[in-house]
């Protein structure tokens, strides 16, 4: 691979559940200190007016089957805006507009986040040996693409979805 890149998550998270005497009144998730560690599994390249998800070829096997499929997500880690300002930022106006409410970052899809983990939904055009050639992807080129899963309709979708008026969606 072009890139060895490694990705530390550091932080607390939620290990069981709260016991019946206290899950009514408690809404304290315990907390214990974890350390997580996260290897890309290949990178984002952008050449000649193609898009493509390039994986380490030790990966290659797992692409069997995705051909079936028309979309993709692709999960990948927002590298160029790692910083402590930016992690620590847990209100943002959506897309940058002054004008949007301030909003909690896990209402929004802002890069500004504790966990730099950014979601995009691309169509697939080709899947050959250990290259995922898609449309396009809101993301840079060398990008570290972190997983990879299939869109499955019906089941990736609600009919009763709704969002707030700022996002043009209702």
């Amino acid at each position: 691979m072009k890139h060895l890149a490694t990705v530390a998550l550091a932080g607390a998270f939620v290990a069981g559940a709260p016991s019946a005497e206290t899950a009514e009144t408690d809404h304290t998730p315990p907390q214990r200190s974890a350390t997580f560690t996260i290897r890309p599994i290949g990178f984002v390249s952008k050449a000649g007016g193609r898009t493509l998800i390039v994986l380490d070829k030790r990966y290659q096997p797992g692409l069997l089957g995705l051909d079936a499929f028309s979309h993709v997500y692709v999960l990948w880690w927002l590298d160029r805006n790692d910083t402590p300002e930016k992690r620590s930022t847990l209100q943002v106006h959506p897309r940058g507009n002054r004008n949007n409410p301030l909003t909690g970052v896990f209402a929004t899809r802002s890069p500004r986040r504790p966990n730099l983990i950014a979601l995009s939904l691309c169509k697939i055009v080709s899947v050959q040996e250990n290259v995922v050639e898609i449309e396009a992807i809101d993301a840079f080129a060398d990008t570290p693409v972190l997983d990879m899963k299939p869109f499955v309709p019906g089941y990736d979708a609600t009919a009763d979805a709704r969002s707030p008026e700022w996002t043009g969606r209702e």
